[in-house]
């Protein structure tokens, strides 16, 4: 039997880890900046992948 070289249930735990200590101490107001800079920097990576047939989605949707 192989043994697993990759567990999507423990790089689950260490993302939500990071970002917990991320957030860790921010106000709700500073929280909400960390997530729409996220989602911004996010959409722009989205906006220069090569399409391949597919929709994206699309900024504002």
């Amino acid at each position: 039997m192989e043994s697993k070289k990759f567990d999507c249930v423990e790089m689950k735990r260490k993302g939500a880890e990071f970002i917990y200590k991320k957030v860790a101490g921010l106000s709700k107001a500073d929280q909400l900046k960390f997530w729409r800079a996220g989602d911004e920097e996010l959409r722009k990576i989205i906006g220069t992948l090569p399409q391949k047939g597919k929709k994206t989605v699309a900024a504002g949707n």
